[in-house]
């Protein structure tokens, strides 16, 4: 993995807009996936392009064969979890996205307009009143045998469409991946012992999906959210209860990780994309030391957002080991407005002073190519963020 040696480096967390000619593609019935396979990749070629144009470092394919959902993708690449009708009788596994702001907030979780720039359908300043679906679902995932991975095809697809994009031009390429907590946590388990059985039945059969992906030289994130929003689902936990439950979380990707490069392997997690009050968010600061236990390189974490950015402060009682690298989101995905290049200088240089200067390379919050108001806030948001990058370095190194 790229470290920032003379310059700070420039990363995003992964989803990027997609032309309006292959979301239409993605959308049709399964007899015209002809065209979407031909169009894939000349769309990963385009959006690549657009990255490198903006200054961006360390790129990817846009998620684009994700769909819009970073958590979908992966039904279609593991068996053992199947959709059934819902049972109006049997309790939810957990209180749900929101838990415990769901408590002071209760209007706004009953209008639906929480849903809004949550990755799905509506965005940010297009709400829809009412209830979101995820709340009255008609039909639930249940593991029902053992969770095994079948993806290999379409991976090594996923892969081979990036390294052509990336050819001959002087970046690194990374695949993002969804972690095997996000894939667990929602399903009912009729399978395995316990939960803590199906979370590590999970990260099993995804290593094989990761391992892909290192063995091909690229970079591995891994997309797990549940580290710190499951803090939410679950409002009656205290911290120490909480901790606990972290841990197990850890030990499990480091489960699916046993045995890969750490060099190569980047984690992502965050507070969870929703424009919602997030009141109650889990501090940074309680769960910090524990998933500097995930055997990867990079962390990257929420810093620009009005809940989080004060966080920075959290790195000067808390050493990064040595030889990690932290990358601070230093682009936000909870506003339509285009950060200044040199409000991201600012705080590019505040992670550089606690963290050391090679240690840290720019990210975004989360992706931000369905969770803003337009496509063309996503590349001034990109160029923004390679020129606060720019302003930084040269501050940085002279």
């Amino acid at each position: 993995m790229w470290c920032s040696i003379d310059r700070i480096l420039v990363s995003h967390v992964g989803n990027l807009s997609r032309p309006d000619d292959l979301n239409r593609l993605l959308a049709t019935a399964e007899s015209e996936r002809v065209a979407l396979s031909q169009r894939l990749p000349i769309a990963v070629a385009e959006v690549v392009e657009r990255q490198v144009a903006c200054g961006v470092d360390i790129v990817n394919d846009g998620e684009y064969v994700k769909a819009g959902s970073y958590t979908g993708y992966i039904n279609q690449r593991i068996t053992g979890i199947e959709v059934q009708p819902a049972d109006p009788n049997r309790p939810p596994k957990h209180v749900g996205t929101g838990g415990r702001d769901r408590r002071d907030f209760p209007g706004l979780y009953a209008s639906g307009l929480w849903y809004s720039g949550s990755g799905g359908p509506v965005r940010p300043g297009f709400a829809t009143p009412g209830p979101p679906l995820r709340d009255n679902p008609q039909q639930v995932r249940v593991c029902t045998g053992p969770v095994r991975y079948v993806g290999q095809d379409a991976i090594q697809s996923d892969i081979g469409t990036l390294k052509s994009a990336i050819q001959g031009k002087d970046v690194e390429g990374f695949i993002a991946a969804i972690g095997p907590c996000s894939v667990s946590t929602g399903p009912y388990n009729d399978y395995y012992p316990s939960q803590e059985a199906f979370l590590f039945g999970t990260a099993e059969a995804l290593r094989e999906e990761y391992k892909t992906i290192t063995d091909a030289g690229l970079i591995l994130q891994i997309d797990e959210p549940e580290l710190a929003t499951s803090w939410q689902f679950f409002p009656d936990m205290t911290v120490p209860e909480y901790r606990k439950y972290v841990e197990m979380l850890v030990e499990a990707i480091n489960h699916a990780l046993t045995g890969l490069p750490a060099e190569n392997v980047r984690l992502h997690f965050c507070w969870g994309s929703g424009h919602r009050p997030h009141v109650h968010d889990i501090p940074l600061r309680d769960i910090a030391d524990i998933i500097l236990k995930v055997k990867a390189q990079a962390y990257s974490i929420e810093a620009s957002n009005v809940r989080h950015e004060h966080e920075w402060c959290v790195w000067e009682d808390l050493k990064l080991p040595e030889g990690k690298i932290l990358m601070p989101g230093v682009i936000g995905h909870a506003t339509d407005l285009v950060e200044h290049p040199g409000l991201v200088a600012q705080r590019l240089v505040r992670y550089a002073r606690l963290v050391g200067r090679e240690n840290v390379q720019a990210g975004t919050d989360c992706g931000i190519g369905s969770r803003v108001g337009h496509e063309e806030i996503v590349w001034a948001k990109l160029k923004a963020l390679a020129e606060g990058a720019r302003l930084a370095s040269k501050e940085l190194w002279g």
